[in-house]
């Protein structure tokens, strides 16, 4: 998964929640867009809409952006930082048995979700189903054994430790049907879970989600109009041919689409808009 963009209403204080909170680093900052991220990559664009509204909290777009961290100390770095700054955004904490997460919804109402995948070792799988659970992880447990004074250091100082990376996005849809006959059956992901009632998780190289759909908030939601949240979903395919061969699959199921030569760009039945890219590799010679 590449970056999660988001239109937002004031800008500097989104800016300063990703940072200082979050520990994310500020990229680049040109007028009225921000990207943050670690190191080269970048995880959440920030675009200044003041004159846009909230969606209503019923309506499709994003549940959470999910952001995943290298090692347990990253994460508890991180968690610890944005826990204490703004204490107020954290909304709870899960062991999934694949990965420990912890979430948050940051000024705006956008949804975000910290985690550390366990080694996929121990994963378990049946029949093409992930096992995952919603199990209570307890915080000030897990900070007392996985933030080290280097990471309370650098929290303290609005700093993050180790890479992350954008792991999964998880969108709120009006019905699942839809939402597996658009990310299955034409975009091309494999259901890895759909044994949650209002939920589908899906993902391409046997990892346990990149996306997931859930009605939890939004059943019978219709297509968003424009608003506050969500702009835009990045996902990164390997190559350029594997680029073109999703065109022709989507211009098969009749989805419009927009290319640039670079991207491929459509929205899913909700409006909420896709971009595909190939990921840059370096020439051989």
């Amino acid at each position: 998964m590449g970056a999660v963009t988001l239109r937002v209403a004031d800008l500097d204080a989104m800016i300063r929640y990703y940072r200082d909170g979050v520990t994310l680093q500020l990229l680049s900052h040109d007028g009225p867009v921000a990207v943050l991220g670690r190191g080269a990559t970048p995880i959440v664009i920030l675009a200044h809409a003041p004159e846009l509204k909230h969606a209503s909290p019923r309506s499709a777009g994003l549940f959470h952006t999910a952001i995943l961290f290298d090692s347990r100390e990253a994460l508890a770095t991180a968690t610890y930082s944005v826990a204490s700054k703004y204490p107020g955004t954290f909304t709870g904490s899960s062991d999934h048995l694949v990965s420990e997460a912890f979430y948050f919804t940051d000024p705006e109402g956008n949804g975000v979700e910290l985690y550390f995948d366990r080694d996929r070792s121990t994963w378990s799988w049946t029949h093409g189903r992930i096992e995952m659970a919603t199990i209570f992880l307890d915080p000030n447990t897990y900070l007392r054994e996985h933030l080290g004074q280097a990471g309370a250091d650098a929290a303290a100082s609005g700093l993050g430790l180790g890479d992350a990376v954008v792991g999964h996005v998880h969108l709120s849809v009006g019905d699942i049907d839809s939402a597996r006959e658009f990310y299955v059956h034409r975009l091309g992901f494999e259901t890895t879970a759909d044994g949650w009632p209002g939920a589908l998780f899906v993902s391409a190289g046997g990892y346990h989600h990149h996306m997931a759909m859930n009605t939890w908030n939004s059943a019978g939601a219709g297509r968003r109009g424009l608003a506050l949240g969500l702009g835009k979903v990045e996902i990164v395919v390997p190559t350029a041919d594997d680029l073109g061969e999703l065109g022709e699959r989507m211009s098969h199921y009749d989805v419009t689409t927009r290319d640039d030569g670079r991207t491929l760009a459509f929205d899913d039945p909700w409006e909420n808009l896709v971009e595909v890219r190939a990921e840059r590799r370096p020439v051989v010679e």
